[in-house]
């Protein structure tokens, strides 16, 4: 009789067995790229405010409360999907890959659709704006890098290999508590 070698309950915070491809690593990276895009401009706009006196302090404090909620939660997603959470991936291409991409680029849209051209905008743009412009498409390029790469053949393989290890690893710590239940 083959006894069974008692595994313990999968870790969420290990990585599966097998490393993430270049893809999924690079996914990642593009995604703290962004979060740090985002934090500069955080930075730049918070530093303007200051400079101007046009926002009270409980306006500054709820507006970086806000950015460091969503940039913490996309440090923690982004980990996650290189370890190979698939939910981690879906909620990145949802959240911030559909919804923070438009919050990106609606103002900037707006702008032109008012009539504006780039032309005027890098005319009548200071440092501090061309920094943030910079920074801005840096952003946006990262994200949809990411995306790009979350969904490459490869990442895909990596997804599904990933959740098979869990679903084997959950399998097998089930069929050992059905044994230790008979015996």
């Amino acid at each position: 009789m083959t006894m069974l070698k008692p595994r313990s309950a999968p870790n969420p915070t290990e990585p599966p067995p097998t490393e993430p491809p270049p893809t999924v690593q690079a996914a990642a990276t593009l995604w703290l790229v962004a979060v740090a895009a985002g934090v500069f401009e955080t930075v730049l706009v918070v530093g303007d405010l200051l400079s101007s006196g046009t926002a009270s302090a409980g306006e500054l404090l709820s507006g970086v409360g806000i950015r460091l909620v969503v940039f913490v939660t996309a440090v923690f997603l982004a980990l996650r999907l290189r370890r190979g959470a698939n939910w981690a991936r879906w909620t990145l291409a949802v959240t911030l890959g559909v919804f923070g991409t438009l919050s990106l680029v609606i103002g900037p849209i707006q702008w032109l659709m008012d009539g504006h051209s780039v032309a005027e905008a890098f005319a009548g743009a200071d440092a501090m704006g061309l920094m943030f412009a910079g920074s801005r498409v840096l952003h946006v390029l990262a994200v949809l890098g990411a995306v790009t790469l979350m969904f490459q053949p490869r990442a895909n393989a990596y997804f599904r290999s990933a959740r098979r290890d869990l679903a084997e690893d959950d399998s097998a710590r089930h069929a050992l508590g059905d044994r230790i239940g008979r015996a």
